[in-house]
């Protein structure tokens, strides 16, 4: 198992967020985090990369991070793709890709060919300023930024979020071929349709829990459950 989350609890000041989420991620297994707003599902991210502080284990790789700064856990082999994607609009495609490089002295699994590969347009873009790309171009550099620093598992935050029909489906192309690859994806996904179509199981969390658990065939035959935790 490579990622072991148990009995996780978050707060923010007073208010109890993550009130005891256990779940797991395999070695190149998509797993996506399903809910509505305001369930705790991007608290969760933020509280194994550490960027909350966190109460229960983080186990990764068999090791401990609960507790560990957020830099020690992204060396760990963490990635994290953030909802506002947090690009560097003022440099180039390139220059932002370079700056997801961990270390300038080991080659890693992924270079500017592989995710040239991936996404020729950020090739095309190389030399472009980042900001002037589309949003959904945008989300692909972050994407492919964070490969670059050679993670075994990544984190993506609503990667679909406000993109164009045909830019979702690139997205979630891109995600299964990273899947394929043998790096494992925690998503956070507001599109149930896109989250079941790619994933190899899911959750659904509701109030700072999770309330159910399965293959995706399993939540679409179960209406109820779609019904209470994932209406509008």
């Amino acid at each position: 198992m490579m990622l072991a989350v148990t009995d996780l609890h978050a707060y923010y000041g007073k208010s109890h967020i993550l009130q005891g989420v256990t779940f797991s991620v395999d070695g190149g297994e998509i797993v996506s985090l399903l809910g509505r707003n305001g369930v705790g599902r991007s608290t969760t991210i933020k509280a194994i990369m550490g960027d909350v502080p966190p109460q229960g284990s983080v186990k990764f790789k068999g090791v401990e991070l609960a507790g560990l700064p957020p830099h020690r856990i992204a060396r760990a082999g963490l990635g994290y793709v953030p909802e506002n994607r947090d690009i560097f609009p003022g440099l180039t495609v390139k220059e932002n890709l370079i700056l997801g490089i961990k270390s300038m002295r080991k080659q890693g699994r992924w270079s500017f060919p592989d995710v040239y590969r991936l996404f020729p347009v950020l090739k095309e873009r190389a030399d472009t300023a980042a900001g002037v790309l589309s949003g959904g171009e945008q989300q692909m550099l972050t994407i492919c930024r964070t490969l670059m620093g050679d993670p075994d598992l990544i984190m993506v935050d609503e990667p679909t979020e406000g993109l164009a029909p045909q830019m979702l489906e690139l997205v979630a192309n891109l995600l299964t071929e990273i899947a394929r690859s043998g790096v494992a994806i925690l998503l956070v996904e507001q599109k149930l349709a896109i989250a079941l179509r790619i994933s190899s199981r899911v959750y659904v969390m509701g109030h700072g829990r999770i309330v159910f658990e399965g293959h995706p065939d399993d939540l679409k035959a179960n209406a109820a459950i779609r019904q209470e935790w994932l209406g509008v």
